[in-house]
């Protein structure tokens, strides 16, 4: 047995007969997915971000007016406020499309090759490196809490 197979049997994550070419390229599956989770929080930062900016420029425009600038305040409102930031889109539109069509689909095949190839153990490659990683007996360095 290899000595990552040995390690892993004292954190009990490798499922029985698992190879490592199987871990390490389940791993690689689900750190991908870690991407695009990291990508879709960015993608609600922008949501979010987007958003606010609109609901600051339309209170803008409201001082401009308040100032005597109405035709600088009515072009920005009549141009800007609400405008779509892609054709036909706001944010929330984008963030549910990439959310139905792309995140929650990836999410489902991480989940069916975890399933299939690892018996649905999450984090074996990880689990691995810790224990290779680790100093045993050293405080911060414990195996398990």
């Amino acid at each position: 047995m290899s000595e990552s197979n040995e390690s892993s049997k004292n954190l009990g994550r490798r499922p029985e007969g698992v190879s490592d070419d199987t871990v390490e390229a389940v791993g690689k599956v689900s750190e991908a997915l870690e991407y695009v989770d990291r990508a879709r929080g960015h993608l609600y930062s922008f949501h979010q971000l987007m958003g606010r900016a609109d609901l600051l420029l339309g209170d803008a425009c409201d001082l401009l007016r308040d100032a005597g600038h109405g035709e600088v305040a009515d072009r920005l409102a009549t141009e800007m406020v609400g405008r779509n930031v892609l054709y036909g889109r706001w944010t929330f539109q984008i963030v549910e499309d990439f959310d139905d069509n792309y995140w929650s689909v990836f999410r489902e095949h991480e989940h069916r090759v975890r399933d299939e190839l690892q018996h649905g153990v999450r984090h074996v490659f990880e689990a691995e490196m810790k224990e290779r990683r680790r100093t045993k007996g050293q405080p911060g360095h414990e195996g398990r809490p």
